[in-house]
């Protein structure tokens, strides 16, 4: 089966992997155009260019997908199917182009967290399971017939990055299942129950400030799902410190909002519980465990 592979970060990377080492043939990649970074203004190549021209593949990087010479380029090369996979949202003229149409691999088990961040949706709400799922794509956005879904755990000491290098792998042998289902005409698709469906929606600056007045579970989960990446956050004292890592505890007991610390050590008082800080990073200053923290910095 002749693939054209959409997709732009990390993430993408092992589907479009596992597809280039299967029987099928990836025509074209299409990606993101490539950006100029840093005071040097630096050009730099997203994920999946970088990757697809170490194995000589065809790169197309659209600035508008609803350019012509771009809709001609897919057109001209007659594949059979479009696999999207953490890409911008195509339109109806393209995803309906090929012979077996496009589907795409979602982070959730759908029609849980139908958005842009499912993987942190699930760990800001404590979920103790999460999964992904392909679809045929429709003109919603996330709500088209489901061909299959794959089902992980989430562990405790999960967090954005972990977890979404998990569902990265997961994602891949969907990816490939799905494939296959279609080339050999083995297709069942399901229907989506729009009354499950939740929203996952962009997170924003003001989402990732942490709000000591909460549960400390809730913290704890905040922390998780922004954690490498963009980091919650607290203000104290009119300075910005984020936080990569901590741990629940039952004491010390401290007033909602309340720090203290000792040689090694530093708590945050939350709404009915102790949040220990394992990983914190001053702003200015680069990420540091709290023993070293300590050792430099109070926040009283």
């Amino acid at each position: 089966m002749k693939i054209i592979f959409f997709g732009t970060p990390d993430f993408a990377i092992p589907s479009l992997d596992a597809i280039l080492k299967s029987s099928h043939e990836i025509v074209a990649v299409v990606t993101a155009p490539d950006k100029e970074r840093g005071r040097g203004q630096k050009v730099s190549f997203t994920p999946i260019k970088e990757f697809a021209l170490k194995n000589t593949l065809k790169v197309l990087q659209p600035e508008k997908l609803n350019d012509e010479i771009f809709f001609s380029e897919l057109l001209n090369l007659n594949a059979d199917l479009f696999v999207i996979v953490a890409f911008r949202i195509l339109p109806e003229s393209i995803f309906t182009m090929p012979k077996f149409g496009s589907f795409n691999l979602h982070g959730s088990l759908l029609p849980k967290y139908r958005g842009a961040a499912p993987i942190q949706w699930a760990l800001l709400n404590g979920d103790k399971k999460t999964g992904v799922t392909t679809f045929k794509l429709e003109k919603k956005v996330d709500t088209g017939n489901v061909y299959l879904s794959k089902e992980i755990e989430i562990d405790e000491t999960d967090n954005f990055k972990t977890l979404h290098d998990k569902l990265s792998i997961l994602g891949k042998e969907a990816v490939i299942e799905t494939i296959d289902l279609i080339a050999n005409d083995y297709v069942q698709l399901f229907k989506q129950n729009d009354t499950l469906a939740s929203p996952a929606p962009k997170i924003t600056k003001e989402l990732t400030q942490i709000d000591w007045s909460f549960p400390v579970e809730q913290v704890f989960n905040k922390i998780r799902a922004f954690s490498p990446f963009p980091g919650a956050f607290f203000i104290h004292e009119n300075k910005l410190y984020k936080v990569y890592s901590s741990a629940k505890r039952t004491e010390p007991e401290l007033n909602e909002g309340e720090f203290t610390q000792n040689k090694s050590q530093l708590f945050a008082g939350c709404k009915n519980g102790t949040l220990e800080i394992l990983e914190i990073q001053p702003e200015g200053k680069r990420v540091m465990k709290a023993e070293e923290f300590v050792r430099g910095y109070k926040i009283s």
